[in-house]
């Protein structure tokens, strides 16, 4: 096995991993927004993983350079999305969960 190898099912590990983790956040936490905060950096890590390895796989050619840009716009744009999407659920009226304590 070649290094490229290597690093590349290193990267699918790691970025199924993630994907793996942000489902398990998804399901197991209370509120609207705990789970957009699992989902959502858990998603944009393992996105940037995985394009990251298919573009060592591939090699040096164009397509790698155009999988570099698609995941650079990812890294980008899905934090900002799911700001946009918390933020508007906030001005909805989606109120954050609380901890009921016995006083």
């Amino acid at each position: 096995m070649t290094i490229a190898n290597v690093l590349t099912v290193a990267l699918l590990v790691i970025g199924c991993f993630f994907f793996l983790t942000g489902t398990i956040g998804l399901v197991r936490f209370p509120d609207f927004y705990a789970r957009m905060h699992a989902t959502g950096k858990s998603d944009t890590l393992a996105v940037f993983c995985c394009l990251l390895a298919l573009a060592i796989h591939h090699g040096l050619a164009l397509d790698s350079f155009k999988l570099l840009l698609i995941a650079v716009f990812v890294y980008v744009a899905n934090p900002t999305g799911t700001h946009a999407i918390c933020r508007a659920a906030f001005r909805a009226g989606v109120k954050p969960w609380t901890r009921k304590t016995n006083k």
